[in-house]
């Protein structure tokens, strides 16, 4: 199962998305000892790092446990992209990664995210002058295309290859969809024909079955996995599990949920304080007891703790 982005060897085909919010060292680490193949830490944006930004420095922390691992900049502008690219590239992640696919609209409304499909040579631009400027493994993440916009995904793949990307990461929907609907899993096979570099999946992928079943139509090198991620880290074990054994793992138990509830809050904490960390932990907790008996009721009760001794509490009466 293991594969290469440049010359960097990933030891399966299964991918952290990079997700605001959720994908810190804290979860990230989680995720590395269920097995995930390659993690993709939250993207960070370039602008912020050249304005030597101290909360963006706090993003771009790794530890050696994490690698292989990729950090995500977005931005619009080639030439500050590429400064800032060969600023950072002493950092110790493995693979620089730019974000073309971001929906949300304070980052659409700057030109940046998926708006950049609204224009190919800006595309190819930023693609060719931040490969330019440094040596580690470039790649780059999108949509499929941009609400009522002209976009032509297959060219668009072509320039990015041509332009020095090393893989490309495809989120099966466009900027309108956000996260409704069903990914297109079409034109992601379309997109693997169309390149000769790494393709990586991503949209829809809940299961390991589904992940075999996008591999099959589609002909991917990776799965790229999101949403369903949150509040399930073991989801990586699974991947590995049923691609080894070619059967499916036994979900976790109640008591390995709540004791890695508890570790991830122990993480957060020691990164981020108990202030801060404990209600960062408010929306994990509401993921990871979802589809739980009474779990509309813990989750309310989730919002209100402030303290590693309340979660402790909470997670006493699941």
């Amino acid at each position: 199962m293991s594969w290469k982005i440049g010359n960097v060897e990933i030891p399966n085909r299964f991918v952290l998305a990079p997700m605001a919010g959720v994908t810190d060292l804290a979860f990230r680490k989680l995720c590395k000892e269920q097995g995930a193949g390659l993690l993709c830490m939250e993207m960070i944006s370039a602008k912020a790092i050249s304005y030597k930004n101290k909360n963006t420095r706090e993003l771009m922390k790794i530890d050696p446990v994490e690698h292989p691992i990729s950090l995500q900049l977005f931005g619009s502008e080639p030439q500050l992209m590429a400064e800032v690219a060969k600023e950072i590239e002493e950092e110790p992640f493995d693979i620089l990664d730019i974000n073309m696919g971001c929906p949300v609209p304070k980052v659409v409304n700057n030109g940046e995210g998926s708006a950049l499909l609204k224009n190919p040579e800006l595309i190819a631009d930023i693609v060719k002058s931040v490969s330019s400027a440094i040596s580690k493994p470039l790649t780059v993440k999108v949509r499929i295309g941009f609400e009522k916009e002209p976009v032509d995904i297959i060219d668009i793949v072509k320039r990015i290859e041509d332009a020095g990307a090393a893989a490309i990461a495809v989120h099966g929907r466009t900027r309108q969809q956000y996260y409704s609907g069903s990914a297109d899993w079409e034109t992601i096979a379309r997109i693997k024909e169309a390149v000769s570099i790494p393709v990586i999946g991503n949209g829809d992928v809940d299961s390991p079955k589904k992940a075999e079943a996008l591999f099959c139509q589609t002909g991917c090198d990776a799965v790229m996995i999101g949403r369903a991620v949150e509040g399930n880290p073991w989801i990586f074990r699974e991947m590995n599990h049923y691609f080894a054994m070619g059967e499916e793992l036994q979900r976790p138990t109640l008591d390995e949920i709540k004791e890695t509830i508890l570790k991830h809050a122990r993480a957060q904490i020691q990164m981020k304080g108990e202030f801060i960390g404990i209600r960062e932990m408010r929306k994990h907790v509401a993921w990871y007891t979802a589809g739980m008996p009474h779990s509309a009721g813990l989750r309310r009760e989730s919002n209100n703790i402030s303290s590693y001794e309340e979660l402790q509490q909470l997670l006493e009466r699941l």
